[in-house]
């Protein structure tokens, strides 16, 4: 790795590229280890990813900044880092946090994180803003929240800050002196000086989430439009530490999910259960976009596809960098559930001039394996069909590439994914439950390395790294009883990757 002056990573020149697993369109970090989310935010028409990110991991564990924008949110161009921890209050990481826009700059507000030499640890909130997206600078009056208030652990970070009719709201992931979980909400007239207004109360949920884990992190609240009523609902996204498995449900190490409610300023109201975001094997810690105007009508989220711990893995082994985030995702309320959809139009084999329709629209599959596509030479593709379930007693959707292969196994109401002849070494079978529909609507996205899964019009997805053999690939479906597929039409995505280096963040 090269150093500056400073004493910063400079960019390397996609020193990944090189890697057969290297994904196409979703972000991931030139070298070293990507993990959360950061300060999204939409600026003059350029979507702007910040990251958890190290640039030297393993050798070395210290949590930069990572910075990647994009106009179309499939093609990243990659930047210096945009936040060091250089300074005696993020000294041993600068975590995550988020973004808004403020008088034409982008202030970004994140954890600094400190480990004494006796082993305490030490959380302050802290300020970075840019008028460039180019240049950051460290607000002098760091750390604008010194440290957690009487009664909580120094467990307190993930600062998400957004505009509210008289002023300006802080959500923070905290932990409770009797190691329990929270959301604590602070005010501020000027995105500087900060009062704490207390815990954001859940009134409704009949004491449920008193003690839903250890630490609650990564707390989004957003505004989400109804699509069927077109009014607005306020959604509390986070992530509850220590939730164990409660049946086929809160399988990975940590999860993630949200509630629906009705915010009154102080409350969370008419919450209902706490539903999981992504029901795959890797997703966590996500984000939605900010942007000139606040939030937008449709938030559009990102999340980190991998899990505490799991760094062990093929890309790391080889070519030096693990980690990506997901395809961005659209959000919207149907039903009392979010709607995740794929964001980027460029993905979308019903609108994009690149889409291929394919051989098998309106064929009918009966206790045999009928190829979907064969894609020879191209790794990174988006496959949308309707399949019509209603006579078969099973079906599955194979991704095969030489002897590895991923099997999505659908019977009515349920679904199992097996990825066991997979290069990948965590997590290798699952089952969960499903919208019971007679047509059901799937979109596999596969991406080298990663794969999603959208089922039922965006009301399930499940996310998976997907280390497949280098090669040709066939996408394959086969059925127990009759099936008939409606419609099927994929989109190839463009495999290069850009090389473009972005300048140096200044500090």
């Amino acid at each position: 790795m090269t150093i500056t002056a400073d004493g910063s990573p400079a960019l390397p020149r996609q020193a990944a590229s090189a890697d057969p697993d290297y994904p196409s369109f979703h972000l991931a970090p030139p070298q070293g280890r990507l993990n959360d989310p950061n300060g999204l935010v939409v600026r003059d028409g350029v979507y702007h990813a910040f990251f958890q990110y190290g640039p030297s991991f393993p050798r070395e564990r210290l949590v930069y900044w990572g910075h990647a924008s994009s106009a179309d949110l499939i093609n990243w161009r990659q930047h210096a880092p945009a936040i060091a921890p250089d300074s005696w209050y993020d000294r041993s990481g600068a975590y995550s946090g988020g973004a808004v826009v403020h008088d034409g700059e982008v202030w970004l507000y994140y954890t600094g994180n400190v480990k004494t030499e006796a082993g305490v640890r030490e959380s302050y909130q802290c300020l970075v803003s840019t008028a460039d997206l180019e240049t950051f600078s460290k607000d002098p009056d760091n750390p604008l929240i010194a440290g957690p208030p009487p009664g909580y652990t120094a467990h307190f970070r993930d600062p998400q800050v957004v505009a509210e009719a008289d002023g300006w709201r802080m959500c923070i992931g905290a932990q409770r002196d009797d190691l329990s979980g929270c959301v604590l909400v602070y005010r501020s007239d000027d995105l500087r000086t900060w009062t704490l207004d207390g815990e954001l109360g859940l009134p409704d949920s009949g004491g449920r989430f008193e003690r839903f884990g250890y630490m609650w992190e990564c707390p989004n609240l957003l505004r989400i439009p109804d699509e069927v009523t077109g009014e607005y609902w306020d959604v509390l996204i986070f992530c509850p530490q220590g939730v164990g498995p409660i049946g086929d449900q809160f399988q990975n190490i940590f999860p993630c999910g949200y509630l629906i409610g009705r915010w009154d300023g102080h409350a969370l109201r008419q919450t209902g259960e706490f539903i999981e975001l992504d029901r795959g094997f890797e997703f966590y810690a996500p984000q939605a976009f900010a942007s000139e105007d606040g939030q937008a009508k449709e938030p559009v989220l990102l999340g980190w596809l991998g899990n505490a711990s799991e760094d062990d893995q093929p890309s790391l082994t080889d070519h030096g960098w693990v980690h990506l985030l997901s395809v961005p995702r659209r959000l919207s309320v149907r039903n009392g559930r979010l709607i995740q959809r794929i964001a980027p139009a460029g993905l979308d084999p019903r609108g994009a001039r690149s889409a291929q329709k394919l051989a098998i629209e309106g064929a009918v599959v009966c206790d045999e394996s009928v190829g979907l596509a064969e894609l020879r030479d191209q790794r990174s593709f988006v496959l949308d069909a309707e399949i019509d379930q209603a006579a078969a007693s099973s079906w599955e959707l194979r991704l095969q590439s030489g002897a590895s292969k991923v099997v999505f196994s659908f019977e009515r109401g349920r679904l199992t994914v097996d990825r066991r002849a997979t290069r990948y070494p965590h997590g290798q079978l699952r089952t969960i439950d499903l919208p019971d529909d007679e047509v059901l609507r799937v979109q596999l996205v596969h991406d080298r390395s990663a794969t999603e899964l959208f089922i039922g019009d965006g009301h399930t997805v499940f996310s998976l790294r997907s280390y497949l053999e280098p090669g040709e690939f066939t996408v394959a479906l086969a059925a127990r009883g009759s099936i008939a597929v409606h419609r099927a039409e994929a989109v190839v995505v463009n495999e290069a990757i850009a090389t473009t280096d972005g300048p140096r963040a200044a500090r």
